[in-house]
């Protein structure tokens, strides 16, 4: 079955060639998972890898390809979004930031929506769930229009809204419970990059790029990539895998020191000048 094949690649990725006990006969649903698993054979973790990476990339190609057909027909509930394409196919289901002539950059609705989003892949009948972006961009990060919305209670408030909207983002994919897998189908910027440590694959085209421009905008790093960037770098590859492991505890902890941080660039100096010249390099253009 092509969905037990796909999981049980990723756990020879992860774990290695099946060295579990073989469950008894009546045992049908877990003598099933154990069979799948030990069909694999001894193929090394790179190979079983490389194997899910190219299984993946044609499945989401072949979903791409379609998504004209798909594109009236939401996932699960019957929910729609406005800033996202959310489509299930082949128990599949497909998260595309839906931006593109802004290249997906990330707006105040976009975060509610992608959380909701995933939320509702959570609980669906799903397997697997797919990240990608529309266009040729996977994502530029922040809609930097984000930080000009200033409520009437001033900056502060404007930080604390965005604080909480970004510690449950990002728990959103902490607490992610099925197999999370990003196709990063073009350039990605900021906070698109630093929540890539918290997918179970990452599976890079060729014009994929990823830029972090923290001290460029008086900003500091989310996502918990200040534990998982220094776990992935040391063996970066085109194809990069995380597993989560003892990270998935560690992060709502991280999570939290980093917003509580973030709160602090959001209200300096640094980050408001940055940000306005941003805006005045723009419309220089």
């Amino acid at each position: 079955h092509l969905l037990l094949f796909l999981l049980f690649l990723l756990v020879q990725a992860t774990q290695g060639p099946c060295n579990a006990p073989k469950p008894g006969m009546l045992d049908f649903v877990n003598k099933a998972k154990w069979d799948a698993w030990k069909s694999l054979g001894s193929i090394s973790q790179d190979e079983a890898r490389q194997k899910y990476c190219d299984l993946i990339g044609s499945l989401v190609e072949a979903e791409t390809g379609s998504s004209a057909q798909v594109s009236a027909q939401p996932a699960g509930s019957g929910a729609t979004y406005e800033t996202l394409l959310v489509t299930k196919e082949d128990d599949i289901t497909t998260i595309k930031l839906n931006r593109p002539a802004k290249k997906n950059a990330i707006t105040t609705e976009m975060y509610n929506e992608i959380i909701a989003a995933l939320e509702q892949a959570a609980t669906d009948d799903s397997v697997i769930t797919v990240v990608t972006g529309a266009g040729d961009f996977y994502c530029s990060g922040n809609d930097l229009t984000n930080f000009t919305k200033i409520p009437e209670n001033g900056v502060e408030e404007m930080a604390r809204r965005g604080a909480d909207l970004l510690r449950k983002y990002v728990n959103a994919y902490i607490d992610f419970p099925k197999p999370l897998v990003a196709v990063v189908n073009g350039p990605a910027v900021g906070v698109s990059v630093t929540v890539l440590g918290l997918f179970d694959l990452v599976y890079a085209t060729e014009r994929a790029t990823f830029h972090t421009p923290f001290s460029q905008l008086g900003q500091s790093a989310e996502g918990c990539s200040s534990y998982t960037f220094p776990k992935l770098m040391g063996a970066a590859k085109v194809h990069t895998h995380c597993h989560r492991g003892s990270a998935h505890e560690r992060c709502p902890l991280l999570n939290d020191a980093e917003v509580e941080r973030l709160m602090e660039r959001w209200t300096s100096d640094e980050c408001f000048n940055a940000v306005m010249s941003f805006f005045q390099a723009k419309a220089k253009l």
